[in-house]
């Protein structure tokens, strides 16, 4: 897909990398969003008034971790479902982009999130490098409502403000899911640590709603915090679990950040 600049002028084309050259095909033909929105708020007070914007800002970057080695599911299910939500609200797709090594979601999983599989691109491939190189190209194709992309290190600096301006070309929703520990200085506007939590379940043993501890540590000029969140997925909500639910600040973690 040709990429135009301000001016008309083409630019210079991007590495013709098999990859790259797949993704463009995949999304060339698909239409422009319609019905885009500023944010996607959670749905919850106590969270929605500690983002700067009542919601998660589009087109700009967000940063996902486990709390710990062995939360990576729980991680990857809380982005999904902030997908899931978003693409409940408007037209277009979500571009999930891995590293070879990452386990992909299949389509059950998918579903059972809420998320129906028809609307999700993956794309595997070598290394962070490319991730980010697919994550550019998927931020600047037309028909996404959302780009996502798991890396195997932390998000750098330079890398981190090189999406960022990207984004703040668009109305999409931006994810990057990086490893636990691996911390390092970037543009993310918020910073979210995920752990799994003690889910619902039905009278088969099934997990009725995922459940996770979410602490949010950063927040441009927000406030941080800390949740036990339920998902339900047939109706893309997020709701406060258990005790939590009447008491969601009792944690003290309220400080300012920026």
């Amino acid at each position: 897909m040709t990429q135009n600049t301000k001016n008309g002028d083409p630019e210079t084309p991007p590495p013709a990398t098999e990859t790259l050259a797949a993704l463009r095909a995949l999304v060339s033909d698909r239409s422009g969003l319609r019905g885009a929105r500023g944010t996607v708020p959670f749905g919850i007070h106590d969270i929605d008034t500690r983002l700067a914007q009542g919601g998660l800002t589009l087109g700009h970057l967000h940063e996902i971790a486990p709390a710990a080695a062995g939360d990576e599911p729980a991680a990857l299910g809380f982005a999904l479902a902030l997908i899931a939500r978003h693409l409940a609200r408007i037209q277009g797709e979500v571009l999930v982009v891995t590293a070879r090594g990452h386990p992909l979601p299949y389509g059950h999983g998918l579903a059972g999130l809420g998320l129906d599989p028809g609307r999700v691109l993956l794309l595997e491939v070598e290394g962070d490098r490319d991730v980010y190189r697919a994550m550019e190209e998927g931020l600047r194709a037309r028909g996404l409502a959302a780009v996502a992309g798991l890396v195997d290190a932390g998000l750098p600096l330079g890398q981190s403000r090189r999406l960022h301006l990207a984004a703040g070309e668009t109305d999409r929703l931006l994810l990057v899911l990086r490893p636990a520990g691996a911390e390092s200085p970037n543009v993310a506007v918020t910073r979210w640590r995920v752990a799994a939590g003690k889910a619902l379940r039905d009278r088969f043993g099934c997990i009725e709603r995922p459940c996770w501890q979410v602490d949010l540590d950063r927040s441009r000029n927000g406030r941080t915090g800390h949740w036990l969140l339920e998902w339900d997925h047939a109706a893309h909500r997020f709701g406060l679990a258990g005790a939590l639910a009447g008491h969601a600040a009792e944690t003290g973690r309220d400080r300012r950040a920026g």
